[in-house]
């Protein structure tokens, strides 16, 4: 089966390549390479052991895309691409709303007109705002103030929409929490562009020098040490999931919590990190960000009835592999 996999160079997007083609399935990749590098493709290849089909387009450009669509019997897509950071999402609401709407609006419009009626949509937990966690697919949707959330729920809507009117469209929807780590061969990884807007990146290049300090935003929180609780996921757990979905996929639309049921604090991370390698990461303690919220883990259940999914990666096994990228990939 030919899957389409936009984003492909991106972090998540890399990692779930790898998955897939593990897997069997044959990939094409969509990415316009704003928050990756081509030496992923390459990487990609020496940890497959094959050659990928890549295309260096935005998925909101139609024509571009039409052109793969062509050029390819695209049976199933998962839809990566996005721009996904929280903070930046509050200072820059119209690049998130014009990027993340209108790509997943192309995408969907060319996928129609090719027939394409298998989707997985990355989605995330930032859609459940402030609800109490464990985080249950059913509760009601209501991201913290953030364009970034906005978007991701406005997206899942659109999705929902069209399973309601297309009889034998099939989309998962997998709202995963904060993926860190990389993949054991230290070849792909979280590499993005500029200074990060994830944690473990950060905490990762503090360690190597490339940045004195890490700051920690928000250290009074109602959580055990103040500061913020999230469920971190392993990478390849993540990718694994997304492989689940597809092979697990029926008419209509799904819903699934892809994380480890469990919340760890930015500090019990730092710690874990600190431990795991035998490194130092000075940090200092700063004002809360907008659009930030206390803690956020999952209920996992459903993923693990439905798609017999669970996450077997533990923090420690997250920071060495995490580190191991950074040594081998980061000046």
């Amino acid at each position: 089966m030919n899957i389409l996999v936009t984003g492909g160079a991106g972090y998540i997007g890399s990692h779930t390549t790898v998955a897939l083609i593990e897997s069997g399935y044959n990939v094409i990749i969509a990415d316009n390479l704003s928050n990756s590098s081509i030496s992923t493709k390459k990487n990609l290849e020496t940890i497959t052991n094959q050659e990928l089909t890549f295309y260096n387009i935005d998925v909101a450009d139609n024509n571009a895309l039409e052109n793969v669509f062509s050029n390819h019997h695209i049976e199933g897509v998962i839809h990566f691409a996005g721009y996904k950071s929280v903070s930046e999402s509050v200072e820059k609401p119209l690049y998130y709303y014009n990027n993340n709407l209108i790509s997943t609006l192309t995408l969907l419009n060319v996928c129609e007109k090719f027939s394409v009626n298998k989707f997985v949509f990355s989605s995330s937990a930032t859609v459940y705002g402030d609800n109490k966690p464990p985080l249950t697919e059913k509760m009601l949707l209501s991201p913290t103030k953030n364009p970034y959330g906005e978007t991701k729920v406005m997206c899942e809507r659109m999705l929902s929409d069209i399973a309601k009117s297309k009889e034998h469209f099939s989309v998962a929807i997998l709202r995963y929490f904060n993926p860190v780590g990389a993949h054991e061969s230290g070849l792909i990884g979280e590499a993005p562009n500029g200074i990060p807007n994830n944690l473990m990146p950060f905490v990762s290049q503090v360690a190597k020098g490339k940045h004195k300090k890490l700051n920690i935003f928000g250290d009074d929180y109602q959580t055990l040490d103040g500061t913020g609780v999230r469920d971190y996921i392993h990478v390849v757990d993540l990718a694994i999931g997304h492989v689940a979905a597809l092979d697990n996929l029926t008419n209509g639309v799904h819903y699934y919590n892809l994380g480890t049921g469990r919340g760890t604090s930015v500090l019990e991370l730092v710690k874990a990190f600190e431990r795991a390698n035998d490194v130092e990461v000075p940090y200092d303690l700063m004002d809360r960000r907008p659009g930030d919220i206390a803690e956020c883990y999952a209920d996992v259940s459903k993923a693990e009835k439905e798609l017999g999914w669970t996450a077997k990666r533990d923090i420690i096994e997250m920071c060495r592999d995490a580190w191991r990228f950074e040594k081998k990939h980061h000046i």
